[in-house]
């Protein structure tokens, strides 16, 4: 059994009296020097964590099984922290977490925030450009810094986004003994570097004439860079109500184009991840742009020619075919890859395409949608309707094993 204690800035004070008897009865202390240097010295031997960690703990746990072992951590190790990595590890029965305040609660404590009407971002270990999927005017955020600098780049990101007037607050040593913070807006912000451990909270607020993007499918089309090789905003409304995404669900996006139907499946919430599958190189970098800019930089990028980029992909819980529904296999290979509950869409823009998805449907069901777009645009002084080319959208759910 492995007892992992939350510890607080107020170090060995702030310990509850069972926190405290799992630290005193260790055999082995480990922790990062910091956290190790917050408790009384024992007879323990202490451990500090590797570098890099995730890649050297199972052979650390392996080392010291059959020890009584105390993992110190920073505040609920269950909140980012290095008890839900153990516990992925090891497994529930092997871990036993004793927690400490964690520094969300403590911020809106400070701050006078309801808790559970706050978002939550997590810049360590990730890419900062995940904050942009959460901006939305109005709404509270509590961003856990990943260094000195990470203030700045907050600030940084808000102003690149239309959200300089938003007010920042930053609360280094959260639980220590005395706090501070150090308040302004993403547009003036000017501090460089403030103590590594901190939070820091945001008041989002959108700058006069800039549009806020919405968490829902169908971003505008001038959100993404495209070189026309893009599902089209009502199209791709349409799409990914079929694709249905859900937490923590996987998607294959095959002949990404610009990557937007892959992006707004990771928008839909935060535990979703997609696979962009993309021939080309210069549209495979595009994607990787649209996705760092709309907040999804951990989109994975897979650059090569469907079915043979599919090899050796995770197991889907939904596939989107926007492009190369003819090449030989392609279908058949999405089909089988998918679990029993899995979706499949395709969209059909040519006769080829739209044949190979009749004898699809005509062989295992599903759904046929025609999709006929008109936008008002200038005829001379007057307005008309011009046409964009139909769209047939083929959606079905496997309903059992292979």
């Amino acid at each position: 059994m492995i007892t992992v204690v939350g510890v607080g800035a107020d170090g060995w004070d702030g310990l509850t009296t069972a926190s405290r008897r799992a630290v005193e009865s260790a055999e082995v202390l480990m922790g990062a020097p910091r956290q190790l240097g917050l408790v009384p010295a024992s007879p323990a031997e202490r451990v500090p964590w590797p570098s890099p960690l995730l890649p050297g703990l199972p052979a650390l746990m392996d080392t010291y099984a059959g020890r009584e072992v105390c993992v110190l951590a920073s505040g609920d190790p269950m909140f980012y922290g290095i008890g839900s990595t153990l516990v992925r590890l090891l497994g529930p029965a092997r871990v036993r977490v004793l927690p400490h305040v964690s520094s969300l609660s403590l911020a809106c404590a400070r701050l006078g925030w309801p808790v559970e009407q706050v978002d939550v971002v997590s810049l360590v270990g990730r890419p900062p450009a995940a904050l942009t999927a959460a901006l939305q005017p109005g709404r509270r955020l509590v961003v856990l810094g990943a260094g000195p600098g990470s203030p700045s780049v907050v600030a940084g990101l808000l102003v690149e986004h239309g959200y300089g007037p938003s007010a920042m607050t930053v609360l280094p040593d959260l639980g220590a003994s005395p706090e501070s913070e150090l308040r302004g807006t993403a547009e003036g912000w000017t501090t460089a570097e403030v103590p590594p451990l901190h939070v820091i909270a945001v008041e989002c607020a959108l700058a006069p004439g800039a549009e806020p993007l919405a968490r829902v499918p169908g971003l505008p089309d001038a959100a993404y860079e495209h070189d026309g090789q893009l599902t089209k905003r009502e199209v791709r409304a349409v799409t990914l109500s079929r694709l249905a995404p859900m937490p923590g669900e996987l998607l294959w996006d095959v002949g990404a184009g610009a990557g937007s139907i892959a992006i707004e499946w990771m928008r839909c919430h935060p535990s979703c991840a997609a696979v962009a599958i993309e021939s080309r190189a210069d549209r495979a970098a595009a994607i990787r742009r649209n996705a760092e800019r709309l907040g999804t930089p951990s989109l994975r990028v897979v650059e090569g020619r469907a079915p043979g980029a599919l090899d050796g992909l995770p197991t889907p819980d939904a596939v989107f075919v926007g492009g190369g529904a003819t090449a030989p296999g392609l279908l058949e290979r999405c089909w089988t890859a998918l679990r029993p509950g899995g979706r499949l869409v395709v969209n059909a823009v040519t006769l080829e395409s739209e044949a190979v998805v009749g004898q699809w449907y005509g062989r295992i069901g599903g759904e046929l949608v025609r999709l006929a777009v008109q936008r008002a645009s200038p005829v001379g002084g007057f307005t008309g309707w011009r046409a964009a080319m139909p769209v047939t959208v083929w959606s079905v759910t496997r309903k059992d094993v292979p």
